[in-house]
């Protein structure tokens, strides 16, 4: 399926298609003629609570896999975007998934988990396919 994911301050490539950028927190100094992504969804981001357990900042940071578990609940009540995401991707148009230029690993990464639903919703809204003999 069509869906990359990408820092924001990765270069802009032309596969790239629609750019969204999925952070909680906009990134600082950077003025809008310099932003590298065409929307923001903020609600396909962690909260600022899970965010901060992530990040150890109000006691031990939390496991990736306690982290992807929460932040599937907490988008739970977002997938009206993941489900709009999902119909796109479907008609064939490339999703890049934007995510912090400080988060340099994709696979401890909450853009990975969005990706993995809106994989996971498209999926399951296919058309079942008829076998013919």
């Amino acid at each position: 399926m069509p869906i990359r994911t990408k820092r924001w301050n990765d270069p802009v490539e032309p596969e790239d298609g629609f750019r969204l950028l999925i952070c909680r927190y906009r990134p600082r100094g950077v003025s809008k003629a310099e932003e590298t992504w065409d929307a923001t969804c903020p609600a396909l981001a962690p909260s600022k609570e899970l965010h901060a357990a992530a990040w150890g900042k109000n006691g031990p940071a939390i496991a990736f896999e306690e982290y992807a578990r929460r932040f599937r609940q907490e988008v739970q009540t977002s997938s009206y975007w993941i489900a709009g995401l999902a119909e796109r991707v479907k008609q064939g148009e490339t999703i890049t998934l934007l995510c912090s230029s400080a988060c340099v690993d994709e696979a401890r990464c909450h853009r990975s988990v969005v990706r993995q639903m809106i994989e996971a919703a498209a999926a399951a809204s296919a058309p079942a396919r008829v076998l013919r003999r």
